[in-house]
């Protein structure tokens, strides 16, 4: 960041959990943007993996990867909260009978994405923060 020349740029920064504690992550990365002197930037953290985003919108994995019956899944208490999940990659993977690839399934699923009714509470939260960052454009 400290280096990108463009003025008025904003930065918006998604960074996996994973095992690591999400205060601390975000603690780093954040006086890690304010050290580069921008001053428009977001940090999120997707709890655990990005994957809980695709699980809290089973309709959009159903779409995307061209399955069927996975939506009503998402009344199951597990994918209500999905962020809550240990490993949702390995869950999504399951879930789709393998049909899940991080590239190519990501690329399937993202166009389908309800950013207004998804049930990952980091993934509202970084839909939240987007749009507050863009209310400064």
């Amino acid at each position: 960041m400290r280096v990108w020349q463009k003025p008025d740029s904003h930065f918006v920064i998604l960074r996996d959990q994973d095992s690591a504690n999400c205060l601390s992550i975000k603690s780093k990365l954040i006086q890690l943007c304010t050290h580069s002197g921008k001053s428009h930037f977001l940090v999120r953290i997707a709890c655990r993996e990005l994957e809980s985003f695709y699980l809290g919108d089973l309709k959009a994995v159903e779409q995307g990867l061209g399955l069927k019956n996975l939506q009503k899944k998402q009344e199951n208490a597990k994918y209500r909260n999905p962020d809550s999940l240990a490993n949702p990659a390995a869950e999504l993977r399951s879930l789709t009978n393998n049909n899940y690839d991080k590239v190519s399934g990501s690329r399937a699923i993202a166009p389908f994405m309800d950013i207004n009714s998804n049930r990952s509470p980091s993934f509202i939260a970084l839909v939240s923060g987007i749009k507050k960052l863009l209310r400064h454009f």
